[in-house]
């Protein structure tokens, strides 16, 4: 026990301080019997060592639990805002995903991925304050600052600098990846979520919104929702820099101007306005500014603004693309749709649900700057990105989750505990045919066999029986008619 206190001593507590405790040691040798909980030293060696305050990469061990705390209990729920994915919960995700991935691929969209830990700068660049706020950020061990992703789009950015001109534009990426927020959870909100992410590098037409926009309408029917249920508000960032300009308001004023509208319909007009007024913009442009995004009409709008600049031509062609595309009675402009995000430059477009229960469904738009903002080449870009939690909310209030049980083609039963070695042969040639194989590992009996094929839904039931299989066979009975009969192992398909 004196050694291990002396070993803690020595190379955990500050210099100060080592000399003091190691006499303390020496004279008050406690008796062989007696212990000292090690999360107590370990405890008074993080307190020596300047408490909790010191960095994350602190050689100070975590405290280790005793043998009656090994006994506690511990809470069997996910951290708060975060999700387990049960069997029945995983199939849903997956099913989802799969619409996602293939929606991806009838767009000719090539799949990427990025890793969940990035540096902290990466979504400090050009973020927005909301995003720096709710960023899951820490000091690793080797003094760096990083951060669980908030989203995908600057881990996009930033591969596409690195890859170069090692590949050749246009680039479509599709990726779908979990993301980190704090942030205060409501319906469809949590602390972690997983977000489909689909994105057109090198293209500067509007066409590469309309396609995007397209896909995601394709990625509805798919699953059941229509033009009454869901639509999209377009807009373009273009409408308020062309009237801020016109109030004088400098360019960089611009992403925190467009982060208090994309509050609007989160809290009340009074503080919209308040929020605005400190940024330094005059009564007149405020009120001027919150006239023109309270326009539902692209014909009003141009009233406004005339019809030379570019945001009305940006805006005309993707209504027209909408026609050619099949989607003109999803999408409805409103001027004040900017999103968040600082680092849209051109339209802007969300997805929600009309009933208005539930918060956006997805967004995106055009970010031809963003790359410059990490030291790399402006490309024109545009994407959008589209968490799995508010659909799924949306699926349940219209009644269109799918049913989707646990499928096995087969179930394979040994009828003697002595042939579990041939029922292992038996599902050993099904799976190396592809055929999915649940083995019954203990003897049971043929009740609990006959309930566990309906519980998983499987398509028949192959039993060993010493009989049959001394004649190297096996009998097979399909469950849905109740045909049975006896087929040879070498015959079995």
């Amino acid at each position: 026990m004196r050694g291990a206190i002396h070993m803690i001593v020595t190379t955990r507590l500050s210099s100060s301080l080592r000399p003091i405790l190691l006499d303390f040691v020496s004279i008050c040798s406690p008796p062989r019997n007696f212990s000292i909980p090690r999360r107590l030293i370990c405890a008074a060696a993080t307190k020596a060592n300047g408490g909790g305050g010191g960095r994350s990469g602190s050689i100070v061990a975590p405290p280790l639990l005793t043998q009656d705390e090994d006994f506690q209990k511990i809470d069997v729920n996910p951290p708060k805002g975060t999700r387990d994915f049960p069997p029945e919960d995983m199939r849903l995700r997956n099913w989802l995903f799969n619409h996602f991935k293939e929606v991806s691929r009838l767009f000719g969209y090539e799949e990427v991925d990025f890793p969940v830990l990035e540096t902290e700068a990466l979504f400090l660049r050009k973020a927005g304050e909301e995003i720096r706020d709710q960023l899951y950020c820490f000091e690793d061990r080797g003094n760096r600052r990083v951060a669980l992703r908030p989203e995908l789009t600057p881990s996009l950015a930033r591969l596409v600098i690195q890859k170069g001109k090692s590949v050749s534009l246009p680039l479509k990426w599709f990726a779908v990846g979990q993301c980190w927020r704090y942030e205060r959870m409501t319906r469809g909100r949590r602390r972690e979520h997983y977000q489909w992410n689909m994105d057109i590098i090198g293209v500067p037409q509007v066409t590469a919104e309309a396609e995007l926009i397209s896909s995601i309408v394709t990625f509805f029917k798919r699953i059941g929702i229509t033009a009454s249920d869901v639509g999209f508000k377009v807009s373009s960032r273009k409408v308020l820099q062309e009237l801020l300009t016109k109030y004088g308001v400098t360019e960089d004023m611009f992403g925190r101007v467009c982060i208090i509208i994309d509050k609007i319909e989160k809290i009340p007009i009074d503080e919209i306005k308040k929020e605005l007024g400190f940024t330094g913009i005059s009564e007149d442009a405020i009120e001027q500014l919150l006239q023109v995004l309270s326009v539902k009409s692209l014909d009003d709008l141009e009233d406004i603004l005339g019809g030379a600049g570019e945001a009305i031509a940006d805006l005309k062609q993707l209504f027209s693309l909408a026609e050619k595309f099949g989607y003109s009675e999803w999408i409805q402009f409103d001027a004040s749709v900017v999103r968040g995000l600082a680092y849209y430059t051109g339209i802007v477009f969300e997805g929600f649900d009309r009933k208005g229960k539930l918060r956006a469904i997805c967004g995106g738009g055009r970010y031809d700057r963003l790359l410059s903002t990490y030291g790399g080449d402006d490309i024109p870009a545009c994407g959008f990105g589209f968490g799995d939690a508010v659909i799924v909310e949306l699926l349940k209030e219209k009644d269109l989750l799918p049913e989707l049980g646990q499928e096995v083609e087969n179930i394979v039963c040994a009828l003697d505990k002595d042939l579990q070695g041939a029922a292992a042969t038996v599902a050993t040639a099904l799976r190396d045919k592809g055929q999915t194989v649940d083995l019954v590992l203990e003897s049971k009996p043929l009740k609990w066999v006959f309930k566990r094929a309906a519980r998983v839904n499987a398509r028949r039931l192959v039993l060993v029986g010493k009989t049959e299989w001394e004649d190297g066979s096996v009998s097979v009975k399909v469950l849905s008619s109740g045909e049975q009969f006896q087929v040879k192992l070498s015959d079995l398909e």
